[in-house]
């Protein structure tokens, strides 16, 4: 039996929109965006596990932004400027778009939020937060399980 790599699951194209996607929902300034936090290896691991059923959602979703960026700004949306990137968004989370997109655009921008924070602000061993960076960034410290009750 061959191991499942889940990074396979996307090609190299839906993972650089993924990457542009998320790390404007969560941008990196001082502290790491989405991306360096380990929200892609999040979600990836989550496709392959619980959200096996909206990998197909995604990859529609991803490849309609796209296209959308394709038709509106005549450029990829990987290569949009972040504030022309951010104005598409917004314009993809309100529906208002131009191209024909074979999910829902705002169900498909909320989903992409909704786990974006899952993959931020989740145990790091769920896959995101990667070295605790969102717990940091907010001052929590875990404690730790030998430490005893609280």
């Amino acid at each position: 039996m061959t191991e499942y790599n889940p990074r396979a699951m996307l090609s190299p194209a839906h993972r650089l929109t993924l990457r542009a996607l998320l790390d404007r929902i969560i941008p990196p300034d001082e502290d790491p965006g989405a991306w360096e936090a380990g929200v892609g290896d999040y979600l990836l691991r989550q496709l392959s596990g619980d959200l096996r059923a909206e990998l197909d959602h995604y990859r529609a979703g991803l490849e309609a932004l796209e296209a959308e960026a394709l038709a509106v700004a005549g450029s990829t949306f990987t290569a949009l400027p972040p504030a022309e990137q951010d104005a598409l968004l917004r314009r993809v989370e309100a529906g208002d778009v131009v191209h024909a997109w074979p999910v829902d655009p705002a169900q498909f921008f909320a989903l992409a939020v909704q786990h974006a924070v899952e993959g931020y602000y989740s145990d790091p061993g769920n896959g995101g937060n990667r070295d605790g960076a969102s717990w940091r960034m907010i001052g929590f410290v875990p404690r730790r399980l030998e430490d005893g009750p609280a």
